[in-house]
């Protein structure tokens, strides 16, 4: 069942059977089949399949974290380190653009100053990482902000602004958003996705006549799209310093400019342990804006 438990996390992180795949080198009907294989000696399912995606349902969220855990033990057989007190462990949730941009440099710098400390990610959409900040199972996660109020006992903290870009293949002519938005191919951001809620609504407000020719969730698979000339895309710009790939040109929205709010979901921050204050205060400097409690 190992091998099964690490493709489970593969998909979790990754968002599809395809991009799991393609993440551990196995074709999307193998991952289907190892996914099928481990429900069935479960007994219950594990995933809402909907379309391209296969989102965790609860059972399988619940599976994502034994598994983790259950991994790491395997992966320690036969460590010198058995016998050992045990260390502090912070459970964290992030989202996939998150773990690749800020975080690794947050938890580089948590380490080096907690080095008792684990910490262990658990990848996800926002909305199935909220749900494990409410439910107690992750101690905080750093999501998109949700179109919909936090529960009364949540607490958001505001870490970054990434402003949506139209980003078009370097080969197509033009200058106008607008008319290129208009006139071109769409490669649409998942509206299962808070991000790509936003796109939607954008879209819906501008009252824009488009032509779609895929929809999926994962960025760097639309910005790859994009500059092997599929079509256009609306997408946030991660970091202020982010590098566009030299196949794709980035058109800045004007006074239409509208952002992916990022930010931190956790409890009241009295609740926290020491470890976990340490970590969010990181985060938070990691990504240098003011921060805002809502």
């Amino acid at each position: 069942m190992i091998k099964e438990l690490k493709t489970l996390i593969a998909v979790a992180r990754e968002g599809t059977f395809a991009a799991a795949g393609n993440r551990i080198g196995l074709t999307q009907a193998a991952v289907s089949a190892q996914m099928q294989r481990l429900e069935a000696e479960l007994g219950f399912e594990l995933f809402d399949r909907k379309g391209r995606s296969a989102h965790l349902n609860k059972m399988g969220q619940q599976i994502l974290l034994q598994a983790q855990d259950l991994l790491r033990l395997y992966d320690n057989l036969g460590s010198t380190a058995v016998g050992l007190p045990p260390s502090v462990l912070v459970n964290l949730g992030a989202i996939a653009s998150v773990q690749r941009s800020y975080l690794p440099d947050a938890l580089a710098r948590f380490h080096q100053r907690c080095p008792y400390c684990r910490t262990r990610v658990i990848p996800g959409l926002s909305m199935e990482l909220v749900n494990l900040v409410d439910t107690g199972e992750i101690d905080m996660a750093v999501v998109i902000r949700p179109p919909f109020s936090l529960q009364s006992d949540l607490r958001w903290t505001t870490l970054a602004l990434e402003p949506y870009r139209l980003i078009v293949p370097r080969d197509v002519a033009g200058d106008d958003w607008t008319q290129l938005l208009s006139s071109q191919p769409f490669i649409r951001y998942d509206r299962s996705s808070f991000g790509g809620r936003q796109v939607d609504r954008f879209l819906r407000q501008m009252h824009f006549n488009l032509r779609e020719v895929c929809e999926l969730d994962e960025l760097e698979a639309i910005i790859k799209l994009v500059e092997n000339g599929v079509g256009v895309a609306l997408v946030p710009q991660t970091s202020p310093d982010f590098e566009w790939p030299p196949g794709v040109r980035a058109f800045d929205l004007g006074q239409h400019t509208f952002h992916r709010d990022i930010g931190l979901v956790h409890r009241a921050q009295q609740t926290f342990t020491e470890p976990v204050r340490v970590l969010a205060e990181l985060i938070r400097t990691q990504l240098k804006p003011g921060s805002e409690q809502a």
